[in-house]
């Protein structure tokens, strides 16, 4: 099967559509019709260089949403026609995943990133024959793919595919960090360090998980005042404004319950660790090459504080999803306000304008046929 797809050919090039072949259907998997894809930071640093994997050239994308097309043999619960939201990959037999904790998968770092299946075979193929690397299981920057039933999350059909890819990864990520992450009490005080996708949903999930003080630390008034709209109690421009006296003054010198830091800066991970108050629990969740330096006695262990890895957001996505469109419905959850849409041709404008701050959440229309009858603005 002949698709279009947008391909990684080397580190910090830009992406390049070109026509590749699917290759063989297994028993266990689906061929996807794509709608529409979310990008993702994770797919930056990928098409930057600044992550190894998987090796390119690479189809990357893993916010998809689509229609299934075809359906292998083995294929119980999804036929041709539902439409479905794509998440990560979990093998469903270890311990974690027999534990309902597949992003705790033990295979999660090769069935994901290691841009191959399990048996080593590609999904991808040049016109010469020249495999291409998948990614998350999923490579949602194409016009069609294929994925396994791990992947997907069916949604009802009067749900907009355009709308929800971005609940695959990114507001999965800050939300599921909050709520099986974090699990914040009711009337804590949270603090949230960056305000971009993953940031905004954590600031939407605490909202929704009854803490009564919701800090929101970035140093662009603009998402800021964002952030206010969503749900946050107090902004902190870290840039003008001295974030430890900040958070002191607003928590009545006790410091925060609870923070996330979604922007992987070295002294915004500390600072995030610093403002905790005694027993206070820290999330560092952004995908970076920085480190955070701490001393074990008198940062953690003389004040009970904690700080923990979340993988995802610590979710099952097939819970999850349904669970953020109802909030969605219920107006808990309006991720829509952080999107800009974009045509499938214009995905390198999408990642520049991503870069660039100017875009909190870009998605690509993969296909501008879906739904003509409700037309969208495109960014340009």
């Amino acid at each position: 099967m002949k698709i279009t797809a947008a391909v990684v050919n080397g580190a910090n090039e830009d992406y390049q559509l070109e026509e590749l072949t699917l290759g063989e259907l297994y028993s266990d998997e689906v061929v996807v019709k794509m709608v529409a894809s979310g990008i993702c930071q994770s797919d930056e640093g990928i098409r930057n260089g600044s992550s190894a994997v998987p090796p390119l050239p690479a189809v990357i994308g893993h916010e998809g949403a689509g229609i299934i097309e075809k359906v292998g043999s083995a294929v119980k619960d999804f036929k041709v026609g539902d439409q479905v939201v794509m998440a990560y990959h979990y093998c469903g037999t270890c311990p974690g995943c027999r534990t309902g904790q597949p992003s705790s998968c033990n295979q999660w770092a090769p069935l994901n990133l290691g841009g191959v299946r399990p048996d080593g075979s590609h999904i991808f193929f040049k016109a010469d024959g020249t495999p291409v690397s998948n990614f998350f299981n999923q490579s949602s920057f194409a016009t069609h793919t294929i994925t396994s039933v791990n992947n997907l999350i069916k949604v009802e059909p009067e749900v907009d595919l355009r709308l929800v890819g971005p609940l695959g990864c990114g507001f999965l990520t800050g939300f599921g960090t909050v709520v099986n992450g974090l699990q914040p009490k009711t009337s804590s005080a949270i603090a949230v360090f960056g305000t971009g996708g993953v940031g905004l949903a954590a600031l939407m999930a605490a909202k929704i998980e009854g803490c009564s003080t919701i800090i929101a630390v970035d140093i662009h008034d603009s998402r800021l005042e964002t952030a206010k709209e969503l749900g946050a109690t107090h902004t902190i421009n870290s840039r003008t404004e001295n974030l430890a006296e900040r958070i002191a003054e607003i928590t009545d010198g006790l410091g925060v319950n609870y923070s996330v830091d979604t922007t992987g800066i070295s002294s915004v991970m500390k600072a995030s660790l610093d403002v905790l108050a005694i027993g206070g629990v820290s999330a560092p969740v952004a995908v970076a090459k920085e480190s955070i330096e701490f001393n074990t006695f008198s940062d953690l262990a003389l004040t009970n504080r904690k700080v923990i890895g979340v993988l995802m957001g610590g979710a099952v996505p097939q819970l999850a999803i349904p669970t953020m469109i109802q909030y969605y419905k219920e107006g808990k959850f309006p991720f829509d306000k952080l999107v800009k849409f974009y045509k499938f041709k214009d995905i390198n404008q999408a990642t520049a304008d991503s870069n660039s701050g100017q875009t909190i959440k870009p998605i690509l229309i993969i296909d501008e046929d879906y739904r003509k009858d409700e037309p969208l603005v495109f960014n340009k």
